[in-house]
């Protein structure tokens, strides 16, 4: 196609423009919608939105009823980017259709169209209304002559005086289509003045109409009369898709008639259907195509019945299924562009470029909504729009159309500088530079042209594809590229490689759980090119980091090898090694097969249920690559520590086995099975347990264990033994039968203890002899039968208590917090029994209730209270003891214990030493009043290395000790009294001497060292008096 000198400047010129910017004609981001002007003051304005997209930015222009309107009239419009602001609208000059164009460098596009209408300029007919005169009992309908709609209104009556207003009921209906007052029957309470009121959802502006009057005749009660539908919906209503659907139905009538809705081919309301207003309203929301169909009032009274029938037609405005896309396309081509909108009735198409109607003629067709246009010349470029519409609404959609003319250019789409191809592979080179129309390509290898000759062949594409590559294809190819705008060229540089091959390759394994495997693969390559290997694990890439825990690459970067550690059942698979190369790439496989411990039986039940046996069956789990070998069965109870191996007919359950009876139950016990399989590898998982079971009733079979007895109180004999456990016990109402007779006697005397708990059963009879021998056994039983009983044994009866008191009771005081009571022993015979021990009482004045009480064995005649308080009366009393109880109390004794100690310690210790003795001084103690009195010293004095205190007593101040003083010594000085000793001085230690004469000096008194850390000044006063 040749194309004039003018078009070429211009191509050249758009395809600067478009190597330095994105270019876009102009795209709707909002579009003028229908809009009402409300009444009220005249200072106000509408605006009406537009908004478009594009590079270089769009700029407007309106139009009103398919004129231009001129924006020069500042007073009367304003755009505002857009948008067109509309000043004082008027009726006269604004009502009408408004459409928005954007235009740029690109082209056109043209909004949809937009309606300006006005709200009702008054309200209701404001003029006088007559009286409405009905009879009572009858039907009326009280107008409200609304203005014609020109927005949405909303109606409602006052009855006399605002705000008193008709409650709408099952009597009286406001319809929201005619605004009417319907009245089914008129009753005498209706009578008054009837006010309509209509309400803007615009502007909520609300207009009242003239009042009508409503007066009863005088002639009468009307009679009952059938129903008559005054208000009923259209024959035919189109619906909207989506929308809410409001049907209207009343009657008048007499009895007051009952409103039903139906669909007239029977087919129930869905739930969405809402029925309002004593049903006088049917709501639908979300309208789709099956809610189309003929709908029925009835009205129905006594007297009879009315019927409104109606259809609802469905429709849908047009919307878009398959949209506009910019294209660009080479002068000469043809363009095809198909756009396709659904919609209800069936939607037409138009198509306008850059805003103004698309003119046909034979190279340019629109066919069912597509457009062609042939042979394209840079004059088609522009912004096309496909409008589809039908009699509901529009819609429509825009693009760019860019018809471009440019010489070769490898800028964008060079060719690749460096191909490597195998030796023996097939060659492709491509050659695609920008062009338009699309360039012819030639090839050539260095400076020699390229022919067709079967091996070199040339593609459609403008590529160059060779056949069984040799290393003489090496070498630089040029691609040659040209149309009518001109020319160009680009190179690439061909190297011929070896191919890749692996030399060592991974081989199928069979392993076991826990081991660790290398898997080979090595490759020789071209040295040219570099390698790399991977490895898939059944198709998926394996992950060397994530998964480093098992899998590790071993043998360096020249080596695929893969090591597989600590091998488990996930691992069985087929191994991928991936050997790349630059070129090519190879691959070999392995399947790695990982047996291991058998998985869990499957579908573990118990069949049948003795008392001591369990028929069990399951189903075989997966073997892991290793056949089952045999089967192990364990039990589990309330009363067993975990799962325990059972036994089992036959004693070893085949592999091959699915069944077992598992023995030596105990009866009435809840049991739970599992099932482990084992193979060579060892024994798998446990099965899930199968359901609880309980084994059936059987007659105990064990007796109690550790029957004893002895003990109790006069005339009882007490028999002991341990309760049979609860899983041995073989049925309900279990208990024990005790048996018990006098040594020597061949009768038994026989009880029945119920409790399955009890662990002893005492025998009451004044006739018992005290600490005699008897014959005892214990069996058991329960609603099966008795079962065994145990060994029989011999116990005691129970002993006679003591009946003297002890002798010779007296009492002693040892300090002023114990107190010493001794006595004579009582007489006593074994044949008695056994006499366990002695009770020592004692107590003060008045406190005899909370006495002290302490025991001693047989063996001993007295007894030391410690804790008591200071120099207070104590009284006591001691009795004998034994199993059968306690004996009468002794005579009671008086003793008061001593004052207590001083709490004034002895004060300033101070001391002299040699090598062989040390000297102590100290102050003189004074007891208080209520303190013992001072009998004498104790001195406690121990080497550093001893535990233990030696004593030395005095009734001196001082104290001379002949000690070795080779070792630091540690010594306190402590009063003595009857109340015991006193409140000790501080520990001093004496350090070793090492000289031969340690003297009371300051420097001798610096070593003595309180265990506390700390030197008194004190002592350093005294040691100075003293030498």
């Amino acid at each position: 196609m040749k194309l004039s000198w003018k078009q070429l400047i211009l191509l050249s010129f758009i395809g600067c423009l478009g190597g330095e910017l994105h270019l876009q004609g102009p795209v709707f981001i909002r579009e003028p919608s229908d809009s009402v002007v409300p009444t009220g003051p005249q200072d106000k304005k509408v605006t009406l939105n537009c908004e478009a997209r594009g590079n270089p930015s769009p700029h407007y222009r309106w139009q009103l009823n398919g004129s231009d309107i001129n924006l020069s009239l500042e007073y009367r419009y304003k755009l505002s980017g857009g948008n067109l602001v509309v000043m004082n609208p008027t009726r006269n000059w604004d009502t009408g259709s408004y459409q928005c164009f954007a235009t740029n460098s690109l082209g056109t596009v043209v909004s949809r169209e937009a309606k300006l209408q006005f709200a009702y300029p008054d309200g209701p007919t404001s003029r006088a209304r007559s009286a409405v005169s009905v009879r009572e009992g009858q039907g009326v309908v009280l107008l409200c002559g609304p203005p014609p709609r020109s927005a949405e209104l909303s109606y409602a009556w006052i009855f006399n005086e605002y705000p008193s207003f008709v409650e709408e009921d099952r009597r009286r209906f406001v319809s929201q289509e005619t605004g009417h007052l319907y009245i089914a029957k008129v009753e005498p309470s209706d009578v008054g003045n009837y006010t309509c009121v209509v309400t803007s959802a615009l502007t909520a502006a609300r207009e009242l109409g003239s009042p009508t009057p409503l007066v009863l005749r005088p002639d009468g009660v009307m009679g009952e009369y059938e129903p008559k539908i005054e208000v009923q919906f259209p024959e035919s209503l189109p619906a909207a898709k989506g929308s809410t659907v409001t049907l209207e139905c009343f009657a008048l009538g007499n009895p007051i008639p009952q409103i039903n809705w139906r669909r007239s081919d029977g087919l129930p309301f869905p739930s969405k259907i809402k029925l309002r207003k004593f049903n006088a309203v049917l709501e639908i929301p979300d309208f789709q195509q099956e809610d189309t169909g003929s709908y029925e009032c009835v009205a129905e009274n006594s007297r009879g019945k009315n019927v409104a029938r109606g259809r609802l037609t469905y429709y849908a405005k047009p919307h878009w299924v398959q949209l506009l896309e910019d294209v660009e396309i080479a002068v000469g081509d043809n363009l095809f562009w198909e756009c396709r909108a659904n919609g209800k009735p069936k939607a037409s198409y138009r198509w306008l470029k850059d805003g103004e109607a698309l003119v046909l003629e034979e190279r340019i067709q629109i066919e069912n909504g597509a457009l062609t246009i042939a042979n394209l010349s840079v004059a088609d470029s522009g912004t096309f729009q496909c409008i589809a519409e039908n009699k509901h609404g529009l819609a429509s959609s825009s693009a760019r159309l860019k018809v471009v003319a440019s010489a070769p250019d490898f800028s964008k789409t060079p060719m690749k500088k460096l191909v490597r191809v195998q030796a023996g592979s097939e060659l492709g080179l491509e050659c695609k530079p920008h062009a338009s129309p699309r360039a012819r390509a030639s090839w050539r290898k260095g400076h020699t042209m390229l022919l067709d000759d079967g091996r070199i062949s040339f593609l459609k594409d403008g590529g160059l594809k060779i056949a069984n590559v040799t290393k003489a294809d090496a070498g630089t190819y040029t691609c040659v590229a040209e149309n009518p705008f001109g020319k160009a060229n680009d190179t690439t540089h061909v190297v011929v490689t070896d191919p890749t091959r692996i030399t060592v390759a991974p081989s199928n394994m069979d392993v076991s759980v826990g081991e660790s495997v290398v898997l080979p693969c090595q490759a020789q390559h071209d040295p040219l090119l570099d390698i790399t290997f991977t490895w898939y694990f059944n198709g998926v890439l394996t992950d060397f980091q994530k998964d480093g825990s098992h899998f590790e690459k071993v043998g360096g970067s020249s080596s695929g090898d893969v090591m597989i550690r600590n091998i488990q059942l996930k691992h069985s698979g087929r191994y991928i090694c991936m050997v790349h190369t630059g070129v090519d790439s190879v691959s070999s496989a392995a399947d790695l097969i990982v047996r291991g411990s058998p998985g869990p039986p499957e579908n573990v039940k118990v069949d049948e249920i003795t008392d001591t046996t369990a028929q069990l069956s399951w189903k075989e789990g997966t073997d892991n690559h290793s056949p089952v070998t045999s089967y192990s069965i364990q039990a589990r109870t309330p009363f067993s520590v975990g799962w325990q191996t059972v036994t089992t007919v036959p004693e070893v359950t085949d592999g091959k086995a699915h069944s077992a009876t598992v023995v030596d139950l105990n009866p009435w016990v809840e049991y739970e099975f599992r099932v482990i399989a084992n193979n060579k590898i060892g024994g798998g998982e446990p099965s899930v347990p199968s359901e609880k079971v309980r084994t059936e009733e059987a007659v105990p079979e064990a007796p109690p264990s550790e029957v004893s007895g002895g003990g109790g109180s006069r005339s009882e004999l007490v028999i002991t033994w341990d309760p049979v456990p609860e899983e041995l016990q073989n049925g309900e109402g279990f208990g024990y039968v005790v048996a018990f007779r006098p040594l020597g006697v061949t009768n038994w005397i026989q009880t029945v203890v119920t409790s399955p708990d009890t662990p002893r059963y005492v025998f009451r009879n004044d006739s018992i002899v005290p600490f005699s021998l008897y014959e005892v056994k214990v069996g058991v039983y329960n609603n099966k039968g008795e079962g065994p009983f145990s060994p029989v044994t011999t116990v005691f009866s129970a002993e006679e208590e003591p009946t003297v008191a002890p002798s010779h009771v007296s009492a002693q005081s040892l300090s002023s917090s114990e107190i010493q009571l001794s006595w004579n022993a009582i007489p006593w015979k074994l044949t008695n029994g056994h006499l366990l021990g002695y009770e020592v009482r004692i107590w003060t004045s008045g406190e005899e209730d909370s006495a002290s009480r302490v025991t001693v064995a047989a063996s001993r005649t007295s007894a030391t209270l410690r804790g008591l308080r200071s120099n207070l009366a104590y009284h006591g009393a001691v009795r004998a003891y034994n199993s059968a109880g306690a004996g009468p109390f002794s005579a009671t004794v008086t003793a008061t214990t001593r004052k207590t100690p001083p709490s004034q310690p002895p004060g300033n210790v101070v001391w002299n030493a040699t090598d062989t003795k040390v000297l102590l001084n100290w102050e003189q103690v004074r007891a208080m009043e209520n303190e013992s009195e001072v009998t004498g010293y104790k001195v406690f004095y121990r080497t550093s290395s001893q535990r233990n205190m030696q004593v030395l007593n005095t009734n001196k101040t001082s104290a001379e000790l002949l000690l070795p003083v080779r070792e630091d010594y540690i010594i306190e000085v402590k009063a003595a009294t009857d109340g015991g000793d006193g409140t000790s001085s501080e520990q001093i230690r004496i350090p070793r001497v090492t000289n031969t004469d340690a003297r009371g000096s300051t420097s001798a008194i610096s070593n003595v060292l309180p265990v506390s850390g700390y030197i008194p000044i004190v002592l350093v006063f005294t040691v100075n008096a003293l030498w």
